[in-house]
């Protein structure tokens, strides 16, 4: 306790903030990258003329009453104030839009990833770099905004995302790391910055050539980890702690997504490792050795926090019916006057699942509370089928959701695997899927047919991996990499619990994902009829 305490006093240790979709979190790291002090705040984006958005002073109350629980979680530790740290990171949501004007002002409000109003952008952008831009990237948001004539767009004079907006307006800087500026724009992983020959491109584009803006002026400067992305300016101190104790003259790494954070809190930011974070959404990443052979719209193509390729595939549904149903047994458990943990019940439901048939039994599910691009849905709602003689017992009721939660991901990376040939050493697992010990990380391997990892730090999330990232700003050897500098000080060679795929249960799960696919056009037709039935 007293070394911490002289950690805190003597500015060695290192902040690092995320904000994420449902809570901003805020994590105080030492010298041996563990978690001393944290500190969070709730918030939930708002419908603004039918776009998903955060106000910008909800951004900033946020972000400093996160600084503030995190300043109260000091004082009620150690009994003493924040003056200084080693080093500070900020990172976010991925993607995106805000577009600010010369005089630094909001042009329109912001437009998060979880919009999907770039349909037609995102699709003519994909055909003219021959290279996939899904609908949440700030390249098709603005493309968009150019398609319907928005007027704000002539004005604009800066573009950027939440994490490179907060960054920005501590030091001054217009910049964010390369692994979020590849959420933003396509990077040419030789460069390490925006692909010049895509951005030409957009340029030729007969919408876009009477702005008298270009992307290279209006987007961030692109930077990589271990690059000073800038200095915490007295102003940017006071922005972030109202209390006025934190001084400025403070380095901070470039801005972050949660993407690259996520990689850097699982040890897999090396060429053929990668995670998968599996919760209300669910997402792979896998670094490559080598570019893909043909566009697919399944597949994102981002980079790690140094600019390595990365292929990416994103289901906007994991957990969340699983949940309800798993909430329904808690109801029935309290039916029956059992005062069940929630907790016991999520680990009994999992771990008898599988004793269950290995292809779910004739049972078939789709988790699905919105629509999945993955799969071609553009709607979604949750849907449970079986045959008439399937055999309808516990086990394989969760055993199918389980496998549904994951569905959409194994979709994508079965393209990654067995069409582009791709390979991977191990998959490290996080989120809420893999709480009960072995049975996500089970399903997942056979789901992937690979190797999965789960580690105790996984479970400390984004703002972990981005104080890590700071950290390796001040900390870093000269001329050592990001991978080594994780492998060799941050996780000390530990690769976690491994648990390796049971062959007959990846037969298994094969088989009912071939049910799966036969069975969309049911699950779009009834997201179809139920929306004008539930209205």
């Amino acid at each position: 306790m007293e070394h911490k305490k002289e950690i805190i006093s003597e500015g060695k240790a290192i902040l690092g903030i995320e904000l994420g979709s449902t809570r901003i979190k805020a994590v105080l790291i030492d010298e041996e990258y563990q978690t001393i002090a944290s500190g969070s705040h709730e918030w939930e984006n708002q419908l603004v003329d039918g776009i998903w958005s955060y106000s910008l002073k909800a951004v900033w109350s946020g972000l400093q009453d996160c600084y503030a629980s995190l300043l109260n979680d000091v004082d009620n530790k150690y009994g003493i104030q924040i003056e200084k740290v080693a080093a500070i990171g900020i990172s976010g949501m991925m993607h995106g839009y805000m577009a600010f004007d010369k005089d630094e002002n909001l042009l329109v409000p912001f437009r998060t990833w979880r919009n999907t109003i770039t349909e037609e952008a995102a699709a003519e952008l994909t055909g003219v770099f021959g290279f996939n831009i899904p609908q949440r990237w700030s390249i098709a948001h603005l493309y968009q905004a150019i398609l319907n004539e928005e007027p704000h767009v002539r004005d604009i004079d800066y573009m950027t995302t939440l994490a490179g907006y907060i960054h920005w307006k501590l030091t001054g800087k217009r910049a964010v790391g390369i692994g979020e500026a590849s959420g933003m724009f396509p990077i040419d992983s030789k460069t390490k910055t925006y692909h010049a020959q895509m951005m030409d491109k957009f340029h030729e584009l007969d919408k876009v050539k009477k702005y008298n803006w270009s992307l290279d002026q209006i987007l961030p400067e692109v930077l990589l980890a271990g690059q000073q992305g800038g200095i915490l300016t007295e102003e940017g101190a006071k922005l972030l702690d109202v209390s006025g104790n934190l001084k400025g003259n403070i380095p901070l790494a470039p801005p972050e997504g949660d993407a690259g954070t996520g990689m850097t809190a699982t040890n897999s930011v090396a060429a053929r490792t990668g995670n998968v974070s599996a919760g209300t959404s669910v997402f792979a990443m896998v670094v490559l050795e080598h570019e893909l052979k043909k566009v697919h719209e399944e597949l994102d193509m981002v980079t790690t926090p140094v600019g390595d390729a990365v292929a990416m595939v994103h289901g906007n549904n994991c957990t969340s019916d699983l949940n309800a149903w798993v909430g329904l047994f808690r109801e029935f458990a309290e039916l029956l006057g059992c005062d069940a943990d929630i907790d016991e019940i999520y680990g009994r439901l999992y771990t008898n699942a599988l004793n269950g048939d290995k292809a779910g039994g004739g049972l078939l599910a789709f988790n699905c509370y919105s629509g999945e691009p993955v799969i071609g849905l553009s709607e979604g709602i949750p849907l449970f089928m079986r045959k008439p003689d399937a055999r309808m017992n516990l086990a394989d009721f969760i055993r199918t959701h389980l496998y549904s939660s994951l569905a959409v991901l194994k979709i994508g990376c079965d393209i990654l695997f067995k069409e582009e040939k791709a390979e991977v050493d191990t998959i490290y697992g996080h989120g809420g899927l893999f709480k009960t010990k072995g049975v996500g990380q089970s399903i997942l391997a056979d789901a992937l047919n690979v190797p999965v990892a789960v580690m105790e730090t996984a479970g400390e999330g984004g703002p972990w991996g981005m104080a890590v990232l700071a950290a390796f700003l001040v900390r870093k050897n000269e001329n050592e990499t990001l991978a080594e500098f994780l492998e060799r000080k941050v996780f000390l060679g530990n690769q976690g619990k491994i648990v390796e795929p049971d062959t007959e249960n990846v037969k298994g799960f094969d088989e009912y994902i071939e049910r799966y696919h036969k069975a969309i056009e049911v699950e779009r037709l009834a997201a179809e009829k139920m929306k004008g039935c539930l209205c």
